[in-house]
């Protein structure tokens, strides 16, 4: 399990349907250098996407090597989203970022999120970005181009049960105007992690 000291980073969350924004957000983030933030590279089952890259975008398991490290225990928190689909943060991550002297920053799901702040209330920062409206979000995935009708209705879907949670974050950032969402979150996590 992953050691509580007083030496270690903090924990910042960003959890949103997919197309709200967090990943715009989070990169935005990364590029402050005076937040002293790494990102935390999520495992998954799924396969690569266009560009992506192991290591760098995520860990590409199978979905077999996945279910072994379930099964060892290797995961702060994981979840199957789709059948045979899974997304994880591994603790060696949290544990390898910490080790270099610096705050993790996570872009994931909202059960992995809200799994995160369980274990560790004090030490995380759980925002929630939420979109103008289902309408818009649906506007934003079929931009991007990367999947099917199917997987962005399914999306769709899902995003309406994920919408339900945003009270049980710490904080709610409405992403209506991306300039005015990067600041408010830029001044949220510069007060937590210098609090």
């Amino acid at each position: 399990m992953i050691k509580k000291d007083n030496k270690q980073g903090k924990l910042i969350v960003f959890s949103a349907p997919s197309g709200s924004g967090k990943t715009t957000i989070v990169r935005h983030l990364l590029g402050i250098e005076a937040l002293n933030l790494e990102f935390s590279i999520s495992a998954t089952s799924r396969e690569k996407r266009g560009e992506e890259v192991h290591g760098k975008d995520y860990y590409f398991l199978s979905a077999k090597e996945f279910k072994t490290k379930i099964k060892n225990d290797e995961f702060l928190e994981w979840e199957e989203v789709y059948r045979d689909n899974f997304y994880g943060t591994l603790k060696a991550e949290v544990e390898r970022i910490w080790a270099h002297g610096k705050h993790v920053i996570f872009d994931i799901d909202v059960s992995g999120g809200l799994r995160i702040k369980r274990k560790f209330p004090e030490e995380t920062l759980a925002v929630f970005v939420k979109p103008p409206s289902i309408d818009e979000l649906k506007i934003r995935l079929k931009k991007r181009k990367t999947e099917t009708e199917d997987k962005i209705n399914m999306r769709i879907a899902k995003a309406s049960a994920e919408l339900a949670t945003a009270p049980l974050f710490d904080v709610i950032i409405e992403n209506h105007h991306l300039d005015k969402a990067l600041i408010e979150a830029e001044t949220l996590v510069r007060n937590f992690v210098n609090s």
